[in-house]
């Protein structure tokens, strides 16, 4: 019986090598931004094999179209001879006459590192799998390898979630791991450290690529553990992590791109400030947003998104909860990390309160239709204008605001939103059991009764309605004030250096310039018979004006002068603020609900 076992197994392990896809990849080329990729795709069964590069990435919701970076394309059967290759659409090349097994190799372009793209030069190989392998799409199941040739002239060394084989060489248990498993290849400095889980440790890894001190990534980690342990807090554990370890593949050079994209058990965090040059700061916002997400989108998981396609574009009414409430609390828990203050936190909340209740877009789409715009916004390139002024709010943002009011709703009732997400991870996420919309809804029902559920769904999720912020804000402390003295146009205005002024936005619909037909790309001339104030900025220059003031606007169209006559109206924009910025002391039941909320010791 032993004996039989022992064969099995040589056998089963044999069977696994002879289905294993192995790539390689190396960095000869690094000053021109090249990459080399050899594959070999064995025991192939049809006689015409199809291999691809992705079109979108897993995080992203728009087509990126990656073959346009592949060239010098070559194929070859196991003995190296050449195979013939055909093009029957610019994402696919088409394989024939091989001996059952292709040796595909080919040349990558790459210079953008960010969450989507990748960048090969001589500081790194940061690497987005989508954006760097082909793959074939009928062997989606198979084992695989990847080896990087990496430059040890250059100090690189590997970091990924892809469990390790030895040296070099990592492997993948089917491609949609390997195609959501990021890496970075750079000399890197690491920090980790340990967290339990159901009595075991869990590894937290932070690796990053930067040309700053050891003792500015020491500091900086040490925020990086206090957000890793906020987050815990709100769910009450880490999620399970495949092979025990969470990596965060941070990487702050000036030939980065500004970016953060979340992975099952991995994030990359991508900018142009280094940590002395205002990142310690200023890319902290990033982790806590994409470590949220390991929860968040990751494992409580839209079933619009699953499984992730490859080859189209992936669409979600759901993202106002994914991206949006993930937005709410990545703020919010840099404060209770103690990183930014109640004061800094609070006030913060003004520029996307004022951008999403003031849009006149909600009067277009509700949150699960502005979801539904991921595809063209979401780093979509397009060279049409575009209205989005007056036709769109980021679910980022909205998502985010309809967080922050449905957390303070759910404390005027003695419960709060940690307790919903947690309840939503136990029901969903844990279990990994992709949710609906109306399975949210009646998790929420089941939290906090089916009326309250039924209200808030029917009310700012289905259609576009705006919560008593007023009311919420007073519940914690907090003051929602307008200024009704404060004159307002409803466009931005640019000075083009030569005595002139350019209307650089779409006028916000029913706004003073949009009333007046102004329209984005005028030439302002002029204003009440006086030049465009040159030497200051537009919104300056407004402040000298009151609400009621009407303004004689002299400008360019085409060529074509004209008049316009604008009514300053009200500023419709909010402050907020703690109440003890207005020399006001919150009463002792506001006091206790702002601590409550923002977890203040």
């Amino acid at each position: 019986m032993k004996t039989y076992i022992f064969w099995f197994c040589l056998f089963t392990a044999s069977a696994i090598e002879a289905q294993t896809i192995s790539y390689e990849i190396s960095f000869e080329n690094a000053v021109h931004h090249e990459a080399r990729i050899n594959a070999n795709f064995p025991n192939l069964k049809n006689d015409t094999v199809a291999f691809r590069m992705s079109r979108t990435s897993p995080g992203r919701y728009a087509l990126h179209e990656f073959a346009k970076n592949v060239y010098d394309v070559k194929a070859t059967n196991h003995k190296g001879k050449p195979l013939t290759i055909s093009r029957p659409d610019p994402y696919q090349w088409l394989v024939s006459g091989h001996d059952g097994t292709i040796n595909l190799s080919y040349t990558l372009f790459a210079n953008r590192a960010d969450g989507t793209y990748s960048q090969v030069d001589e500081t790194h190989a940061h690497l987005n799998i989508p954006a760097t392998f082909m793959y074939a799409p009928q062997l989606h199941e198979r084992d695989i390898e990847i080896t990087f040739k990496v430059r040890k002239d250059l100090k690189w060394k590997v970091a990924t979630q892809l469990p390790l084989v030895s040296g070099t060489t990592y492997t993948a248990p089917n491609l949609s791991y390997f195609m959501d498993s990021p890496v970075e290849i750079s000399d890197y400095g690491l920090r980790e450290f340990e967290t339990p889980r159901n009595g075991k440790n869990q590894k937290i890894r932070f690796v990053l690529h930067h040309n700053g001190t050891d003792q500015q990534l020491d500091a900086y980690f040490e925020k990086v553990k206090k957000i890793v342990m906020a987050e815990k807090r709100v769910f009450g554990e880490l999620p399970d992590f495949d092979y025990g370890t969470y990596t965060f593949l941070a990487c702050y050079v000036a030939n980065a791109s500004g970016d953060g994209m979340e992975h099952r058990n991995s994030t990359v965090l991508t900018s142009s400030r280094g940590l002395a040059e205002g990142g310690m700061e200023g890319n902290i916002g990033t982790v806590s947003h994409e470590f949220f997400h390991a929860w968040n989108v990751e494992r409580i998981r839209p079933k619009s998104l699953e499984p992730f396609d490859f080859e189209e574009v992936n669409m979600s009414g759901a993202l106002w909860f994914a991206e949006g409430f993930t937005s709410y609390y990545t703020n919010l828990l840099l404060c209770r990390a103690g990183i930014i203050s109640p004061e800094k936190y609070v006030e913060g909340l003004t520029g996307t309160f004022n951008y999403v209740w003031n849009s006149p877009a909600r009067e277009l789409f509700n949150p699960i239709e502005m979801s539904y715009q991921a595809p063209f916004v979401d780093a979509a390139t397009s060279i049409d204008p575009m209205n989005r002024e007056n036709t769109f709010i980021s679910y980022y943002s909205y998502g985010s605001m309809l967080g922050l009011a449905l957390d303070l709703s759910l404390r005027q009732n003695d419960l709060n939103l940690d307790d919903f997400m947690t309840q939503v991870w136990q029901t969903y996420g844990k279990p990994e059991i992709p949710y609906t919309l109306l399975d949210l809804q009646k998790s929420l029902g089941q939290y906090a009764g089916n009326t309250f559920a039924d209200d808030f769904f029917d009310k700012y999720i289905y259609k576009s309605g705006m919560p008593n912020y007023k009311r919420l804000f007073e519940s914690v402390g907090v003051v929602l004030s307008q200024n009704i003295e404060e004159a307002y146009f409803g466009a931005s205005a640019s000075l083009n250096g030569d005595g002139n002024g350019t209307i650089v936005t779409h006028p916000k619909k029913g706004s003073p310039a949009y009333t007046a037909k102004l329209d984005n790309g005028d030439v302002i001339t002029g204003i009440n018979g006086s030049p465009f104030p040159d030497g200051q900025q537009f919104e300056t220059f407004l402040k000298r004006f009151a609400v009621g003031d009407t303004l004689s606007v002299e400008f360019e169209r085409f060529g074509v002068l004209k008049t316009a006559s604008v009514v300053l109206e009200q500023n419709p924009e909010y402050g907020i603020h703690l109440m003890e910025k207005f020399d006001e002391q919150p009463n002792p039941s506001q006091l206790n609900n702002r601590k409550a909320w923002l977890k203040i010791e």
